[in-house]
């Protein structure tokens, strides 16, 4: 995972980017669950803060669901803009 801590750009929006791009390419499949904050954390080398913004974010865009006491899913259909090509 690329992450710039230098960029213009900030490290939470970086992986939501990232997050997003593995969603549209079918990498995270739809209903079925991304790995876990703490996996993110470890890959990405961001803090635990950072990794919840960036799964905020993908949320609101309604990319995301969480259901609690399982993780957080890719919705399942995915938003027609978003399917992978």
């Amino acid at each position: 995972m690329d992450i710039d801590p230098d960029a213009r750009t900030a490290t939470w929006e970086q992986l939501a980017q990232i997050l997003r791009e593995r969603i549209t390419a079918g990498e995270y499949r739809p209903g079925r669950k991304i790995p876990s904050l703490m996996a993110l954390t470890d890959e990405s080398g961001l803090s635990q803060n950072t990794v919840k913004r960036a799964i905020s974010q993908l949320k609101d865009e309604g990319l995301l669901e969480g259901v609690q006491g399982r993780g957080v899913f890719v919705v399942d259909p995915l938003p027609a803009a978003e399917k992978a090509q």
